[in-house]
């Protein structure tokens, strides 16, 4: 796992660092980029040691800002893998950097589907259950056994989620630099990354008209025509609209209130 950048003393101490760092992944979430001011604080560690001038430091950590969002529980494993290949683009100019993005939107999908149902599906469940059961009788141990039994488990995934991520990442871009195929890892990773963001779109952006008539005396709805011809073809355009005022640089709170006008618009005139 050693990094030739670091001795095995200072290694250890910046896995500590970035373990810590990693608590702070939702303090700053935001409906625009989510977890990424979080993800990038907790990148500072390596990045501060990796890159000595300001300006790489800056660039590495602009390249965090991309949107992201994953299980908390799980994020450190992720932070483990960017870390190593951090470290490998400061010592490799011809490595591509934004296969780093990639690879870290290729994962969030699939380790948030893992970490939702294990974290927030079974393990809360069951330890709100047994918390629960104590407290109601003025227990005291309620509450404390509840944050024991989910919290011990929580803090062994995060830590050693971030060793088995970094140790990963670091055998990984190893054995691809030496096969050569790191170009097409990071495609593999750019396509997936792409359909996860996709089925986001799909999945969280609703929007649906409310147009209705009479023909002939037959009802009909225009939502269930759109939904037979094309399902969810309203947020697509929807998505495709605020992803063109974003190519045309226009501001995040813009989108917000032009979405709220078309709502409001929308309802008035009973078309949405």
């Amino acid at each position: 796992m050693n990094n030739e950048l670091l001795s095995p003393k200072e290694e250890k101490k910046m896995l500590r660092e970035l373990f810590l760092s990693s608590f702070v992944l939702e303090a700053s979430y935001n409906y625009e980029r989510q977890q990424s001011l979080g993800f990038a604080v907790g990148m500072w560690p390596a990045i501060k040691r990796f890159y000595k001038t300001k300006e790489k430091q800056a660039e590495a950590l602009q390249r965090h800002l991309a949107i992201f969002n994953i299980t908390p529980h799980l994020a450190p494993t992720v932070t483990g893998v960017a870390t190593a290949m951090e470290a490998k683009a400061s010592q490799d100019e011809e490595f591509d950097a934004s296969s780093i993005n990639s690879i870290k939107v290729g994962l969030m999908g699939p380790l948030s589907g893992i970490g939702d149902s294990i974290f927030w599906g079974t393990l809360r469940v069951i330890t709100v259950g047994i918390g629960v059961s104590l407290a109601k009788d003025g227990n005291i141990l309620g509450p404390i056994l509840f944050l024991l039994l989910f919290n011990v488990p929580h803090l062994l995934v995060r830590y050693f989620g971030l060793i088995f991520g970094y140790r990963f990442g670091t055998n990984l871009i190893s054995s691809a630099s030496e096969s050569g195929i790191i170009t097409k890892m990071s495609k593999a990773a750019t396509i997936v990354g792409l359909t996860v963001i996709g089925a986001m779109s799909a999945s969280m952006v609703k929007m649906k008209t409310a147009l209705a008539g009479n023909i002939g005396g037959v009802e009909f709805e225009m939502q269930s025509y759109l939904d037979q011809i094309f399902p969810l073809l309203l947020p697509l355009l929807y998505t495709l609209f605020m992803f063109w005022m974003l190519k045309k640089n226009q501001k995040p709170t813009t989108l917000l209130l032009t979405s709220i006008a078309i709502g409001i618009i929308g309802v008035l005139l009973q078309i949405l």
